[in-house]
């Protein structure tokens, strides 16, 4: 897992318990059903910082909806400068809110991933057809890796991520997705900053110093 203090990758070895309140669990019940309240921690090696989860079941569940308590927020920057801050700030707060609801992370990714496409150039009626200009694109310099492409086209058959205008862009759609689907969202709004912001970012710097390096010696700049 990415651990949500440092970001990063560790391999995480959970520790699961249940509240205790004197010598009984913690019960409530729900339509004559008992269910328990239960925690379970992991620990960061290279933060040293804990991870906390807590998930209600009952006692014959296998599987069990943990919920992140601790840290409160998802984290996944640092977002790169190259981004440009209303977009980068939507991200920041799909990420925030992930642990606590994957329905608003996935909005907010849905609307961050729309001004993505809105300031590459790709503008239709709704999403989904914004993202089918995008994979269609038939300029080489502007296509996105085939790996991206593949992810780009998946998010599309999440609860109808794409499905729906967004007309009024204070007005975020909930959209019924899993947990896991909302924070594939965000790591393929990761790879779109390093596409669309980042890695011409990074291209522009190269040759710029060469540009810099040629003039220093008579020569015209590269082409």
């Amino acid at each position: 897992m990415k651990c949500p203090h440092c970001t990063v990758n560790f391999h995480d070895n959970w520790v699961e318990s249940y509240f205790e309140r004197g010598n009984y669990h913690v019960i409530e019940t729900l339509d004559e059903k008992k269910l328990y309240w239960f925690y379970r921690t992991t620990y960061c090696p290279e933060c040293k910082r804990v991870v906390i989860e807590v998930s209600q079941r009952d006692s014959k569940a296998s599987a069990a909806q943990w919920r992140q308590i601790y840290p409160t927020g998802a984290s996944r920057g640092p977002v790169s400068p190259e981004v440009p801050k209303d977009i980068a700030a939507d991200y920041l707060e799909a990420c925030n809110v992930l642990p606590i609801s994957a329905k608003a992370s996935a909005a907010l990714s849905r609307r961050c991933l729309q001004s993505i496409l809105h300031q590459a150039g790709y503008r239709a009626r709704d999403l989904a057809k914004e993202l089918d200009l995008l994979l269609s694109e038939p300029d080489p310099r502007k296509a996105i890796p085939h790996q991206l492409r593949e992810t780009v086209d998946a998010i599309r058959h999440f609860g109808n991520f794409s499905a729906h205008p967004i007309d009024d862009k204070t007005t975020l759609q909930i959209i019924d997705v899993e947990p896991h689907e909302a924070e594939w969202c965000l790591e393929v709004i990761e790879d779109l900053f390093l596409h669309f912001y980042v890695a011409p970012a990074a291209a522009k710097a190269k040759k710029d110093a060469l540009n810099a390096k040629l003039a220093a010696g008579g020569k015209p700049p590269a082409k």
